[in-house]
């Protein structure tokens, strides 16, 4: 039994230790980091530029739809996140569909009854300024236009820390 343990908790360890590692090497954009420029496409046709969000606080989503944890993840952006700050003047969420198009990231919205905003991002144009590999992908911006929170992939602990983060950079503003 305690051989087990000791296993298992070695076996964790490793996994920990390689999660931040791979987190480390393809996370282009580190804490502190002005939030890369880019534009995307608010709606078919109508480009906006991330600086015209300065003075938000802003969750940028990275996610495809084929990907299990985003799937895990995404309802619970909707109901714990999306869904308290969707009339806050303060709040911004963009939820990029990497390498999806419009028909593809709209059939998903309405195929999973989201009501919150997805972006495409087709060519990884956007996602390329932030990281390598890996979704999902979250990075929180602060009003002043820095990165002060990324996290990859989809649990519990990390997803709470997320919704703090969030919660006190809105009280900020």
């Amino acid at each position: 039994m305690k051989i087990r343990f000791v296993s298992s908790l070695f076996l964790f360890l490793i996994f920990t230790s390689l999660r931040c590692l791979a987190q480390e090497e393809t996370t282009f954009v580190k804490l502190s980091d002005p939030v890369p420029n880019f534009e995307f496409e608010k709606s078919p046709g109508r480009t906006m530029n991330i600086a015209d969000l300065k003075g938000k606080t802003l969750l940028i989503t990275f996610f495809a739809t084929w990907c299990g944890p985003c799937r895990k993840e995404l309802p619970h952006i909707q109901t714990e996140i999306y869904n308290k700050y969707k009339k806050n003047p303060n709040f911004e969420l963009l939820i990029l569909g990497r390498e999806h198009n419009w028909e593809e990231v709209n059939k998903f919205k309405e195929a999973n009854k989201f009501s919150m905003p997805f972006y495409p991002d087709p060519e990884r144009k956007i996602y390329s300024k932030f990281a390598g590999q890996y979704i999902p992908r979250n990075f929180v911006v602060s009003s002043e236009g820095k990165v002060v929170y990324s996290s990859i992939g989809f649990d519990e602990k990390d997803f709470k820390k997320l919704k703090e983060i969030i919660d006190a950079q809105v009280k900020k503003n």
